[in-house]
């Protein structure tokens, strides 16, 4: 009987980290080789992590809501007739010398200390507990939920400010409401009476994670252009419902957008780069990221390839992996090499907004709504017309205004040219 350890994997490009957001088993459970044993949550996806082994759960190391790195031991299986020495796949060197020497190292390395999970600040919440003061046992001083736990059964709750600190009702008068929370010294944000407190899922905490890596790491700038699409709205609009009937999904604006914008990104590709540091990478493959919302979040799958798919393609493309994001089918593959973001903000009545870089792109571009406005024809005539606005935001780093400028009056010209006479969509 040998014990072999389950690591955090890799579940996408860039990918470092990922939280567990539900064990599938529990200790004692039989498992085979591939069962899934956790659902994780990383900011790229939601997937389930197979075992490599057949054998008996021995311990799950990791809490649900616990957020680690990758290569990090989430779980022990017992393997029956299993050799002693570690497998190659499972134990690399490096992570081997970081399991045997993490005691030694937690005095020297509080790195983690203050990188809290849901679950132990759901705790602490709860219990009053001032994680400041708290010691953790977790890989480089980190706290995990049984170091709380432990803190509440022997009774040594540290209880935080905000629970010795006087009511604002106790020592002043209520001013129109002014006091709806309060902030304790260490920085946490406590509820008031009829607040409503919503646990941080572990979706929302990935999408956080990324936008902020986003807003700290790429310096925004952004611009906007106004596009007349009378003549595309007519042409879809007289075709959409031959279109349904003969291929069974709905042909919507968006993929004429994203015709028009990876046409323009192959005459710019420096639109379709990333930031390395020390260089930047031009993309050969351009990959489309479209935003897909659900009730609690907002993923980002890929069209893969999608300068060699007709607006039909795209179509499908888009409302394929729109049917996975919702009945959750969503794969790490489907979330992987993206290089510009398409977001159709339209979708929900906007008409202007500036969206956050999906890092590590280079440029993001929403469509907004398309609304009907008096616009000042040639030879002076007002005509009711279908108008859109187009806001590209762009990492400065990697671009300046001239390229984002010309590429986007490009995407402006080919939008503009749609129409019955000029546009196949096969």
């Amino acid at each position: 009987m040998a014990t072999e350890k389950i690591l955090m994997p890799q579940l996408g490009e860039s990918v470092t980290e990922g939280t567990i957001g539900r064990w599938l088993v529990s200790v004692g459970d039989k498992v085979d080789k591939y069962d899934p044993i956790a659902e994780v949550t990383t900011d790229k996806v939601n997937s389930e992590v197979p075992t490599s082994f057949q054998g008996t759960i021995k311990e799950l190391i990791a809490e649900e809501g616990e957020t680690l790195q990758v290569g990090e031991v989430i779980c022990l299986i017992e393997v029956e007739g299993a050799s002693e020495a570690p497998t190659k796949e499972q134990h690399p060197p490096a992570q081997q010398e970081v399991a045997t020497s993490q005691t030694a190292s937690l005095n020297e390395d509080q790195s983690m200390k203050k990188r809290y999970s849901p679950a132990v600040l759901r705790l602490a919440q709860e219990h009053n507990i001032d994680l400041e003061h708290v010691e953790g046992t977790g890989k480089s001083g980190r706290i995990t939920r049984k170091d709380v736990q432990k803190l509440i059964a022997e009774g040594g709750v540290t209880p935080s400010e905000a629970t010795t600190a006087p009511q604002a009702s106790q020592t002043a008068p209520t001013v129109a409401n002014s006091e709806t929370q309060k902030i304790t010294s260490s920085g946490s944000i406590t509820a008031a009476q009829g607040d409503t407190e919503i646990p941080i899922t572990g979706v929302r905490r990935a999408i956080a994670n990324n936008m902020l890596k986003s807003k700290h790491e790429a310096p925004h700038a952004w611009t906007m252009m106004e596009v007349d699409v009378t003549n595309l709205v007519n042409y879809r609009n007289a075709l959409k419902n031959e279109f349904k009937a003969k291929e069974g999904f709905s042909l919507t604006f968006l993929p004429f957008f994203i015709k028009a914008t990876v046409e323009a990104l192959r005459e710019f590709p420096r639109m379709n780069s990333m930031w390395a540091g020390d260089k930047i990478i031009e993309k050969k493959d351009i990959n489309i990221s479209i935003a897909v919302a659900t009730e609690e979040a907002l993923y980002v799958p890929v069209i893969k390839q999608a300068d060699e798919l007709s607006i039909k393609g795209i179509g499908r493309s888009v409302n394929d992996l729109a049917q996975k994001v919702r009945s959750n089918k969503l794969s790490a593959e489907d979330m992987q090499g993206g290089t510009f973001t398409v977001n159709n903000t339209g979708s929900f009545g906007s008409i202007l907004s500036q969206p956050i870089i999906n890092y590590p792109q280079a440029a993001i571009l929403s469509v907004e709504s398309i609304v009907k406005r008096p616009v000042i024809m040639e030879g002076g005539m007002i005509a009711a017309r279908d108008m859109v606005n187009l806001c590209l935001s762009l990492d400065h780093r990697i671009l300046d205004g001239l390229i984002a400028g010309r590429f986007l009056a490009r995407v402006k010209e080919k939008l503009e040219k749609m129409s019955a006479e000029t546009t196949s969509i096969y």
